[in-house]
């Protein structure tokens, strides 16, 4: 297994690289999981209250685990960072291992678009918006299953998939009430 430290705005001493790689290194050891790598991107934010930043991204057969975590001092982001690591590792192995093992269940719920078209919904956008930050994905093909687990082990609300027997770009997301929605294109 291999842990690449990168440094961001901050150089990243010895002792700073051997504990990244120390407490990630063992947060994957602890579970038994063969990962072949691991990116661990440390950086320092001049103008925020908690300026040290950890990132962590692993990225086992077909999944993305990502953690990001900030705190006052880096080796408190390295550590509470390898702990949320330790959880979500935990919980691949839990969901998606053990999932393997198990009969592919079907999910039944299923969410249509309602309203309004793209072009009424970016008129509402106001003039100060702005995109922030723009993130290339691919778009892996997989079963409405897999997005919801890989929704978990991301911790995010919605995922941007494929689907594998259709071949159609499908959006999964976590709804406020509990279970999970799908969104699919509208057959013609």
């Amino acid at each position: 297994m291999e842990v690449t430290v990168i440094g961001r705005k901050v150089t990243i001493t010895d002792a700073l690289n051997d504990y990244a790689v120390e407490k990630i290194g063992n947060a994957m050891k602890v579970l038994s999981i063969d990962i072949p790598k691991a990116e661990v991107v440390l950086r320092v934010e001049k103008n925020r209250a908690v300026p040290c930043i950890c990132e962590v991204t692993i990225r086992p057969k077909g999944h993305t685990i990502h953690v990001e975590e900030h705190e006052e001092d880096m080796y408190a982001a390295i550590d509470v960072a390898a702990a949320k690591v330790l959880r979500q590792l935990r919980k691949y192995k839990t969901r998606v291992i053990d999932y393997r093992m198990r009969e592919t269940l079907k999910v039944d719920q299923v969410i249509e678009p309602t309203g309004a078209s793209l072009d009424e919904l970016m008129a509402e956008l106001s003039a100060d918006d702005e995109v922030v930050r723009v993130k290339e994905i691919e778009f892996t093909p997989m079963t409405e299953e897999e997005a919801m687990i890989q929704i978990d082990l991301l911790g995010h609300d919605f995922l941007v998939y494929t689907d594998r027997d259709t071949n159609e770009v499908n959006v999964m997301y976590r709804r406020t009430e509990g279970g999970y929605g799908l969104l699919k294109p509208k057959a013609e």
